[in-house]
């Protein structure tokens, strides 16, 4: 057994949790939309053809802002596609994941999916291989409320308010080989900044995140950063990350220490982006866009998706990995990354909701069910209100391979002033023993436990799948709570979250 103690002070507040945090991604990729949100003739289809038992799921989920529709998709896509009579709709080839897209479910079917799940819209446009034009476009056609051809267009559409989407993104990804439209920094720092210029005319009241790089291991990062802000920084809001975590070769260390990825990238990205203001001259202050993020198993992507020039299915089962109980685990720990920097992550977007790496999977004609990542997301987005704040944390060490020693429990808490409550999220990445916490909870004077959950199980292998779709649950965990120390025990390879409220 090892022992760690940490300290809960509302002195050392980060900043508010803001509710984006705590957002989704939904692409037209394999089964995310046909099959996965949407598919008429099942039992529980709605009269658009939505499913009941997944929108049931979202809204457990908590998901605040969901980023739409791509994602590499959108580099190819054609918006004007995607509205007006269905059966006027074209069919288009979708060469970011080499499937047909029929355009069945677009804008106004995913705003109603919207309305009803209760998150808000967060809309990106093709920078890939369309322009500033474009751009404008589907902003007037979204936000005017009318008396333009496009805004009518969208109230002949059956929309007569505007979809008055607040956040859009400047294309997706476009430091990427990979993306339809690549270009250089230089290139698209300029076109992004035509793009956010000419839509701030339309509406200044938008929030504009601009594309920061794919990944930190990408060899242009950093300097990439550099030079979109020199160009954009007067222009947009944010700049997005993006960061996919997995396994590699059984080095399970190491994959339950990706939080501290995570730490180092955001903290690079601010650092960047704060030399831009700097060297401007400028107290403005860029924010990150964490607006993709997840435990992907990206090495298996090739073998399962089509390629020949006659082969272009329709909805085909890609990127549908299956999560563990380890992988939830680090999952959790990533969700205390981004809570951890609250001050500058002002919006985050779990990459992505359904069947595509998702913590919800579906079956056609069948079930619906929850992953192991759902419960650590579920349970923050619900717990993690009021102001994020770091704890002090002294705790045994452990070695990994690709990130150094780093401490083997890593935590952060919220204080919600409001309702009187404090709300504490914990990692134990040790493989082999327990570890006995001691959290001073004092500075909250007189506090009770309100409820607990553990996510662990004997296998870290244990997943949740169409067979045994609750194999895995969090459970409670038991507490004592004494003097201003609240004390636990958590086991090897475990996420879990207290929550607290004062008492008397």
């Amino acid at each position: 057994m090892t022992a760690a103690r940490l300290t809960v002070d509302p002195r050392f507040a980060i900043g508010p949790v803001r509710r984006r945090l705590f957002g989704g991604f939904v692409e037209h990729l394999g089964r995310h939309v046909y099959d996965g949100i949407y598919e008429p003739g099942h039992p529980a289809a709605d009269e658009q053809g939505f499913r009941t038992d997944v929108l049931e799921l979202v809204r457990e989920l908590g998901v605040s802002m969901i980023r739409y529709p791509g994602g590499n998709f959108v580099s190819g896509f054609r918006w004007e596609d995607s509205v007006g009579p269905r059966e006027q709709r074209p069919r288009r080839l979708d060469l970011a994941w080499h499937s047909t897209e029929t355009n069945e479910v677009g804008l106004h079917e995913f705003a109603d999916w919207l309305d009803k799940a209760g998150s808000e819209l967060m809309l990106a446009v093709n920078l890939g291989t369309r322009g500033v034009l474009e751009a404008l476009d589907l902003l007037e056609y979204s936000n005017v409320p009318g008396g333009t051809a496009l805004s009518q267009r969208r109230i002949d559409n059956g929309r007569a308010e505007p979809f008055d989407v607040r956040v859009w993104c400047l294309g997706n990804e476009m430091d990427g080989s990979w993306q339809l439209g690549h270009r250089s920094a230089d290139d698209y720092g300029t076109l992004a900044a035509q793009t956010a210029r000419g839509m701030r005319q339309m509406d200044p009241s938008i929030e504009l995140v601009v594309c920061g790089s794919s990944g930190a291991a990408m060899p242009t990062f950093g300097e990439w950063e550099r030079e979109v802000l020199t160009h954009t920084y007067d222009d947009v809001d944010m700049v997005s990350c993006h960061a996919y975590y997995q396994e590699h070769d059984g080095d399970a260390a190491s994959f339950l220490a990706s939080a501290v990825d995570m730490d180092r990238f955001i903290e690079a990205v601010v650092a960047t982006a704060d030399h831009v203001g700097a060297a401007r001259g400028s107290s403005k202050k860029i924010d990150i866009s964490f607006d993709e993020w997840n435990v992907w198993y990206i090495d298996r992507v090739d073998a399962v998706k089509p390629t020949a020039i006659d082969d272009w299915p329709i909805a085909p089962r890609l990127l549908e990995d299956v999560y563990s109980v380890l992988d939830a685990v680090v999952f959790g720990s990533l969700l205390i990354s981004l809570v951890k920097h609250a001050d500058r992550v002002a919006s985050a977007s779990l990459a992505q909701l359904v069947n595509v790496i998702a913590p919800i999977m579906t079956e056609p004609g069948g079930p619906a069910w929850r992953q192991t990542t759902f419960f650590p997301f579920a349970l923050t987005s619900r717990l993690a209100r009021g102001e994020a704040v770091r704890l002090r944390v002294e705790a045994p060490t452990i070695d990994t391979a690709r990130y150094g020693t780093v401490s083997a429990v890593d935590a952060v808490a919220t204080v919600d002033d409001a309702a009187e409550a404090v709300a504490v999220f914990l990692v134990h990445r040790g493989l082999e023993r327990p570890v006995d916490l001691e959290i001073d909870v004092s500075a909250f004077g007189e506090v009770e436990v309100v409820e607990t959950h553990l996510l662990h199980d004997d296998d870290p292998g244990a997943s949740n799948t169409l067979d045994d779709p609750e194999r895995v649950r969090p459970r409670t965990v038991q507490t004592r709570l004494g003097n201003g120390i609240l004390s636990l025990t958590l086991p090897p390879v475990a996420w879990a979250a207290v929550s607290l409220r004062r008492v008397g």
